[in-house]
């Protein structure tokens, strides 16, 4: 964990679409601190028209290429998070040729009760995760 939700417009391929997924989990694995295996994402492609991403103002230069990525985690420290943020952006910079101003991030944080891997169990208060 954490779950990580990507929305971008439609059009691109599934080579492209691996390339950021990639990209967006060495960020998490680098920033974060967590395992490699633990490797949870989604990817929602939308039709234009259906996927607005304007600047609050701060004349963010925006394409076609922006994307909206929501990390939904337990509760990290700033400096992690800020730590994040860079090395998202410079991985999707580098490896997507995303510019930065396309890279839009919100993180959503829960407590350990609000996970279940899977077996109708919260793995983080039964133990078998920490």
């Amino acid at each position: 964990m954490p779950l990580i939700k990507i929305d971008a417009l439609e059009g691109r391929s599934q080579s492209e679409v691996a390339t950021l997924l990639d990209a967006v989990h060495r960020a998490v694995v680098k920033a974060f601190h967590v395992p490699v295996r633990d490797r949870y994402q989604v990817y929602q492609a939308h039709p234009k028209g259906c996927l607005v991403i304007q600047d609050t103002g701060l004349n963010i230069p925006r394409t076609d290429k922006a994307l909206i990525i929501t990390v939904i985690s337990k509760q990290r420290d700033e400096i992690l998070k800020r730590r994040f943020y860079k090395e998202l952006t410079e991985q999707l910079t580098s490896s997507a040729s995303l510019a930065p101003g396309d890279v839009m991030v919100a993180i959503v944080e829960n407590s350990a009760a609000d996970w279940s891997f899977g077996n109708g169990e919260p793995q983080f208060l039964t133990g078998e995760l920490g």
